[in-house]
């Protein structure tokens, strides 16, 4: 039964760097009406709680799979929120409601194609229907969204190997230093992007 699942903390990290604002979006028609609890958007956020060691929080929504619900919340996280990284997950597939690509490519000024085709390359280690995924990601002001997909274990597969490239992604568009714990994920900087702290 819906309901029953322990929030996520939505913040952690220490020490003097900015603080690094992530958006979590749950793409889900029946999460979104209470049918089930989300889990897709606490597994992005528990990521995050063991792979950031730089201080954080996260502005977390779920929400029915209608492209322009999806348009304004992510230009709400990018605009007004500051997020420097908005995660979605769920309805990056070919079924007619799966709209999150459609709607992440509509809010972004720049796509990021790397990201989609990495996440494909990975998941096609598992099941051979990663071939139908049409993640992406793209980049809308100072802003990184990317789209991982919709089940727990799929989302860790991906983005443990994904986030390699991020802080370096936020990096050059002048978002925070983002400082990540190296025993779940290294970060790969070119030696110019490095930082002491």
């Amino acid at each position: 039964m819906a309901g029953t699942a322990e929030a996520p903390q939505l913040s952690g990290g220490s020490g003097r760097s900015d603080e690094a604002i992530f958006g979590v979006v749950t793409v889900s028609d029946r999460a979104s009406e209470g049918v089930y609890d989300d889990i897709s958007g606490p597994a992005i956020i528990g990521f995050f709680q063991e792979a950031i060691k730089s201080r954080w929080r996260v502005v977390y929504k779920v929400i029915p799979d209608e492209q322009p619900l999806i348009e304004q919340t992510l230009k709400d996280m990018c605009d007004r929120d500051q997020c420097c990284l908005v995660v979605t997950t769920g309805g990056t597939g070919p079924a007619v409601r799966d709209v999150t690509p459609d709607a992440t490519e509509a809010v972004c000024k720049r796509m990021m194609p790397g990201y989609g085709e990495q996440m494909r390359a990975i998941s096609l280690k598992y099941v051979p229907t990663a071939v139908l995924s049409r993640q992406t990601a793209g980049l809308r002001g100072k802003t990184l969204i990317i789209n991982l997909p919709g089940k727990p274990k799929a989302i860790r597969e991906t983005f443990d190997e994904v986030f390699q490239s991020i802080p370096a992604c936020i990096d050059l568009i002048e978002g925070p230093y983002i400082e990540t714990n190296e025993e779940i994920v290294k970060a790969f900087r070119p030696s110019q992007l490095r930082k002491k702290l």
